[in-house]
């Protein structure tokens, strides 16, 4: 494979002056001119340019001669160019898509009208898509920018507005020039919004900004949680935020849920904006953290940025523990780390598993490759539980003097990890480098087996893999925050025996990135006592359970008496691992109706007690846990088919608006209705209010409700709709196929329908990030040997393609370990079902 060649190795620019006409915006058409001073080391220069069409170029006021070559590449040439600095003087014009990168639209209705505001997304590799440049991260330089809009609308910069001069219909505004940045974090918004404001206590403006179809009063939530977000960061990083304001834009359509351009934060509408009528409490800090993760950037990635898209983990690893860290100090009745371990620690646990995973840090030799490092529970999930993993490791006071010296010292410049480790390090005294350079190069996790003896335990350690696999012989430096002192405290060895005072339990605190195995004793001494341990300790005891049945280490129908040993369990982190445990069975009784029958009861009296305490109603002064302990019971009831629980449901739907029902379990009700009492009317009319309501959390409880239809003929209108982007945004798209691919009954119809309309995936999100998001959710789903087949027939052809090629290679690993799993303990979990009834 051809490696990307770096054109910052031949040209250095300094400063772009960029002027956009946007005037012709809604007609898809932009022309601009850019002038860029810089330093040039060959006989030529180089920029990238993609889609846009040259009409002129001179170098130093005299014509250049342009040529085109692979990657994007942009040729100026002249006679005898000598070596040194020069002025690039380049007029363009381009097309704008609705392809959610580069420069784009986005569409809203508002009092019945559609309209449409332009919004940019340069991340990763895009900002070549609306103007000639150095598209690469590391060549950082200043930027004067200059859009000329139509007049009456907002236009919106990373940096303050220097000056504005109407001309007729025409508005032109020119904005402060940018602090040295990379080019994927320059940005701009025009079109018509609204904002509220705040400042932070160091002067700071903050604005959250939406348009008309958002109602004010959704701002208030984001705005808060951005205002005490910087201030929390200014004293927790020790360096103050770079810039003198803040703006948050609410997209209607955006295709991640964030960017964290510098001073320009971009967002989903559901990433940002909180209705205090409509938004469920889980929502609100999900929003809080996806703020403080964009927030925590404008330090750690845009101030700091890593050199080349391989060290993408600085960015992204970085801001996932961030986000955790500011949300926890600002709302610690949240309990935000059992978050962390329910979502983040899973979903590292299950990727990480699985052979041909990438590591945390990943070569890139191709430019469709870029997008394939955003791996979610790579870059994002297990970065961040690295990160955890070392400030455990070296103290809250070392990790906070190493972060303020790695601001201090690479401001405004570019690093590799090795910066990082060598900062962390020197404020702990402890050998970080090393360490942490392992975990970060070294693909997949550890198992430690632990061998308990009176007074003695042995600890061994080998790679951890779910499904089929070639022999490693890896080995990780692994910290054991162990439930005593040992006289080893970091396993870096094959096998160590240890000292013990007591049954040795290892990862207290769920703090480091891998999976305990116990000897028998010790397993039994340990769910004995799981109900007196700490929360994390009993999740982290839960969720290795979890993954050992997954990898055949444990029979899984062990979760069976280990889920039901916890129903009566009070915090709804563990209640709700306990209920995912029973949900493991789920593939076991796919084809058996008797069997998931019994399932089905179960589930339900695993849940009674609690629904019983709890009830259908919210009580005064009722506590987050109580609030969504009572969502897990009731969804676990509802799956169980209690007649009086699903007559419930439906007298709560007929008799309310959807508005009107509790936010926490409204997803649930429409559920149990489409599910059971599904009627024309009834799909018509969700799918109405799909459409025309203004709130996004309405819209995702009804498309969960949708996606529970028992009825192939509303999977294939669901289906139909994910292709009309009047009823269904293409960003979401991928949200209505998961919700339908792994229901049972829908599962083999939304499979069909992603073979039969690849091409329209490919054609709508080919060169974006979320491109193989279908591919990825597939191999979540599919579970049968015939299913594993067609995967393959389908897919292995396209294993030429960059951007897809990992994820296909994972998909049929996935489900590969998933049809063995289920060959191997589909008797024995049959067999537990029926003894326990």
């Amino acid at each position: 494979m051809t490696k990307v060649p770096r054109l910052l190795d031949t040209f250095t620019p300094n400063h772009y002056n960029l002027t956009l006409d946007l005037t012709r915006a809604e007609e898809k058409e932009f022309s601009g001119t850019v002038i860029i001073s810089g330093d040039s080391t060959s006989e030529s220069i180089s920029l990238h340019s993609k889609g846009l069409i040259i009409q002129s170029a001179t170098i130093d006021n005299q014509p250049a001669d342009v040529s085109f070559g692979e990657f994007d590449e942009l040729r100026l040439s002249q006679p005898n160019l000598e070596n040194g600095n020069h002025t690039i003087h380049i007029n363009f014009s381009g097309t704008i898509t609705d392809a959610m990168h580069g420069l784009y639209p986005c569409y809203f209705t508002h009092d019945g009208v559609k309209k449409q505001l332009f919004a940019t997304q340069f991340e990763s590799h895009h900002a070549r898509e609306v103007f000639p440049c150095v598209d690469e991260p590391a060549a950082k330089a200043e930027y004067d920018l200059t859009l000329v809009t139509r007049t009456g609308i907002t236009v919106l910069g990373n940096m303050p507005v220097k000056f504005q001069k109407e001309n007729g219909d025409s508005l032109t505004t020119t904005f402060e020039k940018t602090p040295r940045m990379s080019s994927y974090l320059l940005a701009f918004v025009i079109g018509e919004l609204h904002k509220k404001s705040a400042h932070t206590k160091s002067g700071v403006e903050v604005n959250v900004w939406a348009t008309p179809a958002q109602n004010e009063n959704t701002l208030d939530f984001a705005l808060d949680i951005a205002t005490r977000s910087i201030d929390f960061y200014d004293e927790y990083f020790g360096v103050k935020y770079p810039l003198p304001k803040s703006d948050h834009v609410a997209l209607p359509d955006f295709s991640s849920g964030a960017m964290e351009n510098w001073g320009l934060i971009t967002y989903r509408e559901s990433c940002l904006l909180a209705d205090p009528e409509l938004t469920p409490e889980s929502s609100r800090r999900f929003i809080a953290t996806v703020i403080a993760h964009e927030l925590s950037h404008q330090w750690f990635g845009n101030l700091v940025t890593m050199q080349w898209w391989n060290d993408l983990w600085l960015n992204e690893s970085f801001a996932n523990m961030m986000e955790y860290v500011a949300i926890d100090a600002l709302q610690p009745n949240w309990h935000m780390w059992e978050d962390f371990a329910t979502n983040e620690v899973t979903a590292a646990l299950r990727r990480d598993s699985l052979d041909g995973v990438q590591s945390v840090q990943a070569d890139v030799n191709h430019p469709d490759e870029i997008s394939t490092l955003f791996d979610p529970a790579i870059v994002y999930a297990k970065g961040g539980r690295l990160l955890v993993m070392v400030r455990k490791l070296i103290g809250e006071e070392a990790f906070r003097a190493g972060l303020k010296s790695y601001f201090e010292k690479f401001a405004y410049k570019n690093t590799v990890g090795n910066d990082l480790w060598q900062e962390l390090e020197s404020a702990s005294g402890q050998p970080i480098v090393n360490l942490m350079n392992t975990w970060i190069s070294q693909p997949g996790l550890p198992v430690v087996s632990v061998s308990n003896s009176h007074d003695a335990a042995t600890l061994s350690q080998e790679r951890f893999f779910i499904g089929e696999h070639q022999l490693s012989d890896a080995l990780w430096p692994i910290p054991l925050f162990a439930n005593q002192p040992l006289d080893v405290k970091i396993l870096d060895q094959k096998e160590v025996t240890v000292s013990i005072e007591k049954p040795l339990q290892l990862n207290c605190g769920l703090s480091a990135h891998f999976v305990a195995k116990y000897d028998e004793s010790t397993r039994e001494y340990l769910l004995k006592n799981i109900t007196k341990l700490p929360t994390l300790d009993k999740i982290c005891i839960l969720q290795d359970a979890t993954i050992l049945a997954r990898a055949g280490f444990e029979n899984s129908a062990s979760l069976l008496p280990l889920a039901l040993s916890l129903k009566t369990e009070t915090n709804e982190k563990v209640f709700g691992m306990a209920a995912s445990a029973l949900s493991e069975l789920r593939k076991f009784v796919d084809d058996n109706d008797t069997a998931r029958d019994s399932l089905k009861k179960i589930s339900g009296e695993f849940a009674r007690a609690t629904f019983e305490e709890l009830g259908w109603d919210e009580k005064a002064g009722e506590s987050d846990d109580d609030r969504e302990r009572r969502t897990t019971a009731l969804g676990l009831m509802m799956y169980s088919e209690d007649k009086e629980v699903l007559n419930e449901a439906k007298t709560r739907f007929d008799n309310n608006k959807l508005e009107d029902l509790p936010t926490e379990i409204r997803a649930l009700i429409i559920s149990a209705n489409v599910r059971h009492f599904e009627t024309p009317e009834m799909i018509e009319n969700l799918f109405a209010t799909y459409k025309n309501t203004p709130s996004n959390d309405l819209q995702n409880d009804i498309a969960i409700g949708l996606t529970s239809t028992k009825n192939p003929e509303t999977a294939e209108k669901i289906l139909a709709n994910i292709k009309d982007s009047n009823i269904i945004r293409p960003q979401d798209a991928s949200r209505w196929f998961v919700y339908l691919i792994r229901t049972r009954e829908s599962r083999q119809i939304a499979w069909n329908w992603l073979k039969e309309n690849w091409a329209w995936v490919e054609g709508t999100f080919g060169e974006d990030k979320s491109y193989d998001d279908f591919i990825r959710y597939a191999a979540t789903a599919l579970l049968t040997p015939n299913e594993l087949d067609d995967f393959r027939q389908f897919f292995e052809p396209m294993m030429d393609i960059p951007a897809l090629a990992r994820t296909i290679k994972l998909g049929i690993t996935e489900i590969s370990a998933r049809v063995e799993l289920i060959e191997r303990d589909k008797a024995d979990v049959l067999s537990a079902l029926q003894t326990t009834l």
